[in-house]
């Protein structure tokens, strides 16, 4: 999945509770832990820092009026304090009570801060210009949730769409100093990135978007002047810089050694996608061995229902032959609700909690189209669905082979019942396991998603299930493809030719998606490293337990925490054996 293929710091914001009681009758705060202290201390200081979470997941008394300060001082300053609240938790110890509130919070601030520090040394901040990495991948779509219901919620839209246009210059000042320092993005994954953003300046823009849903012709008037004066500019100025001096001088080289201290910086950037740091080698050699028996049950699934011939073939012929692609956008569309009605009928019987809020599936907007479908998070209450976006346009061409499998992966029972059931954990756990999340975590489950899916039936044919395997092997390809471009000298087109192999992609998806290795290192080696850590923590509580394994109380307890670590997840999951033998 792209959980909105966008890198967002998840993050929620704290209330203050004042009471009216007089000093003689209030009551006296309670006493809480180093750890919950520490705790309420970063999130207070995340929700200042990054404000737009509060609208992510309309989160109660939030303010939407800002964006955050991308530029280099609030950097270092945002890296001084990361150091010092790392310092702080190494003083305070991990708790021992796993699956306590205090466990949860100390296991997911610890990694955060821990990665995030031992990533500095790539300087991730002076280079994100690829059509995956930059700004307008991410910040348009914030405007599209932006709350607009009373007066003030208008002026704080109005005060947010104003801080647009420095923020773009902000993102070109980084870039400009980037070059300088000898960073960039490589120039192929940047390419398209002017036409992107140009993209953005229609009459139906995002940006005017709050404007559309308020019913308010002077605040309409109002965010079309902002708009039309200050980030329309500012779009083009982007557009300009990208073409006139950034790509001039962009690397042509596509491994992240490229940039200075390219190399030290792979595996951390591993490791704070995955929350695990397998070397180089252990990561390219398990996706080999992935490869290998994903293949083995491609050839077993094409001999008996398509009539045998090569893997490669077969996988090329399913995205042009009519047999197995669309005829109208409508189609693409309700091929995917149809999956979706199944998919939410049958989670009762594997889950014992499921989550309040619905997810909803929409096309891309036309700005976005070249997304492989992406999903975008419920609100912390429910009452506002989770959306998952899909590619309608030319169906002709899209087949229907994986668009099952993906739904899955990003709804139910993937990312959707996921991440909707972690922001509805309520006071079971400090907020931080609600918003905060890795990869490792949540990409895993998504694709343990889709052999669930098959475990309940969900697939509707052959060609289904066949794109469930796809997807599978598109998911240890990347383990081969990421290491290979980043650390062993892969070309583009080889990786390409790798991924046309073990897919069902069509080529266009394909191209898209080595772009985005290549300008997101490690990103792509959390899904499999995730999911294969789901896989034996089952199997190994399946064998411990026997008759006592209950599917629904292990399923509940892997999601039960929030976003967690690879390695949190292994000790939750040996404890919970322990208590059921």
């Amino acid at each position: 999945m792209k959980i909105a293929n966008i890198r967002i710091t998840l993050i929620v914001t704290l209330g203050m509770i004042i009471t009216s009681c007089s000093q003689e009758t209030a009551e006296p705060e309670p006493e809480i832990s180093a750890v919950e202290a520490l705790a309420d201390e970063i999130l207070a200081a995340t929700m200042q820092r990054y404000p737009a979470m509060g609208t992510y997941y309309s989160i109660e008394g939030a303010r939407h009026d800002r964006l955050y300060d991308n530029s280099l001082d609030a950097l270092a300053g945002w890296e001084a304090r990361e150091d010092a609240w790392l310092a702080a938790l190494d003083a305070i110890g991990a708790p021992a009570d796993v699956g306590s509130r205090d466990w949860v919070s100390y296991g997911i601030l610890h990694e955060s801060l821990a990665s995030s520090v031992a990533s500095r040394i790539c300087r991730s901040e002076l280079w994100q210009a690829s059509e995956t990495t930059a700004w307008h991948r991410g910040l348009p779509f914030l405007f599209e949730i932006q709350p607009v219901d009373t007066p003030d919620l208008r002026q704080q839209a109005l005060a947010r769409l104003a801080a647009v246009a420095g923020f773009i210059d902000t993102e070109i000042a980084n870039l400009r100093q980037g070059i300088e320092l000898g960073y960039s993005a490589p120039r192929v994954t940047a390419l398209e990135v002017p036409a992107q953003v140009r993209a953005l300046d229609t009459a139906d823009t995002i940006f005017l978007d709050p404007a559309k849903r308020a019913d308010d012709a002077e605040f309409a008037a109002k965010v079309q002047s902002v708009y039309d004066d200050e980030i329309a500019p500012a779009l083009h100025r982007f557009a300009d810089y990208m073409e006139e001096d950034y790509l001039p001088q962009a690397r042509e080289e596509i491994a992240l050694t490229a940039n200075p201290n390219g190399a030290e910086c792979y595996p951390t950037l591993v490791r704070s996608f995955a929350t695990v740091q397998p070397s180089a080698d252990e990561i390219h050699e398990l996706g080999l061995q992935q490869i290998a028996m994903i293949r083995g049950e491609m050839r077993t699934i094409i001999d008996e229902h398509f009539g045998g011939g090569s893997i490669d073939e077969f996988m090329r012929r399913v995205n042009v032959d009519p047999e197995f692609t669309f005829e109208s956008e409508d189609a693409v569309t309700q091929y995917s609700l149809d999956a979706l009605d199944a998919a939410k009928a049958a989670m009762a019987s594997v889950f014992g909690r499921l989550p309040k809020a619905d997810v909803l599936v929409k096309p891309y907007p036309d700005f976005a189209e070249s997304g492989i479908g992406e999903y975008h998070p419920s609100s912390e209450d429910g009452t506002r669905p989770g959306i998952f976006y899909i590619a309608v346009t030319n169906p002709e061409t899209r087949s229907r082979v994986t668009q099952q499998s993906t739904l899955y992966h990003e709804t139910y029972p993937g990312h959707h019942h996921q991440i909707a059931l972690a922001l509805e954990l309520g006071d079971s756990v400090h907020p931080i396991a609600r918003y905060f999340g890795n990869s490792g975590f949540s990409e895993g489950w998504g694709l343990y998603s889709e052999r669930l899916a098959d475990e309940l039936g969900l697939y509707s044919g052959p060609l289904d299930y066949l794109g469930m395997l796809s997807e599978q092997g598109a998911r240890a390809s990347r383990l081969v493809i990421d290491t290979g471009l980043h650390t062993r000298g892969w070309t583009r087109q080889q990786s390409i030719d790798y991924m046309a192999g073990n897919t069902a992609w069509p080529m266009v998806d394909i191209e898209n998606d080595i772009n985005r290795y290549i300008s997101w290192p490690g990103q792509a080696t959390a899904y499999m490293l995730g999911m294969l850590e789901i896989r034996r923590l089952r199997t190994l509580a399946e064998e411990e337990l026997g008759d006592k394994f209950d599917l629904s109380a292990f399923h509940d307890r892997v999601v039960g925490f929030g976003g967690i670590t690879l390695p949190m997840l292994h000790v939750s999951i040996l404890a919970w054996i322990e208590e059921h033998r």
